[in-house]
């Protein structure tokens, strides 16, 4: 697998460059600002790009505009943001097309280099991996709506768990129910919601992250 890396603090691009390629993923390119981020993201040889939100010269979107820009110039383009913060109006231009291979984590919470490097392989892999404060960002930013108003707050914490990407048996250990309550829950999900349920979980979740961008 082949990364694109873009990050502006000299010693994390190393760090993650490092850890990257020790879990046999190569950096093709690892660049520190908004215009090599650009150039970088037109080439046709990398599978998965892990950008900074905000880079030089401005320090405002330029990462995220960058990878957003590229999602619509090549739908699907696998991207994985990090950030200082949470910036829900940020993920929800980035998770608006629904398209999937998409993901967004606060570096802050990134404690573990297993499950980061597993983050970036499902981005890559087509799905989506999303820190749960920028999950609950997007949740109670739409909160007032009527259809999502419909949801008990157990229906909320299963939504919140499947927007992360969980399966429902991960889903039910986290909540400690059991999994055949978590399917009920989730019909109910829906259900409320006006949305189709699917056989593929990644499906699932992407349509619940498109709902939520409406509007």
């Amino acid at each position: 697998m082949r990364a694109i890396l873009a990050e502006d603090q000299a010693l994390l691009r190393v760090g993650i460059t490092r850890i990257l390629e020790a879990s046999a993923i190569t950096v093709v390119d690892a660049v520190d600002n908004g215009p090599l981020l650009e150039r970088a993201l037109t080439r046709d040889d990398f599978d998965v790009a892990i950008v900074d939100v905000r880079l030089p010269p401005t320090f405002s979107t330029e990462g995220l505009s960058a990878a957003i820009a590229a999602r619509e110039a090549r739908p699907g383009l696998p991207v994985l943001v990090l950030s200082q913060h949470v910036e829900p109006v940020s993920a929800r231009e980035l998770l608006a097309s629904g398209a999937g291979s998409v993901g967004y984590l606060l570096k802050d919470r990134v404690a573990d280099v297993d499950e980061f490097v597993a983050a970036v392989r499902r981005v890559a892999g087509g799905g989506t991996a999303l820190d749960p404060e920028v999950v609950a960002g997007l949740v109670s930013g739409s909160a007032s709506r009527r259809p999502l108003a419909r949801l008990t707050e157990r229906e909320r914490d299963v939504l919140g768990l499947m927007a992360e990407g969980r399966s429902n048996a991960a889903i039910a250990g986290r909540l400690f129910v059991s999994e055949k309550a978590i399917s009920k829950h989730t019909h109910a999900i829906f259900m409320k919601l006006d949305l189709p349920q699917a056989a593929d979980d990644n499906r699932r979740v992407l349509a619940v992250l498109a709902w939520l961008q409406q509007g």
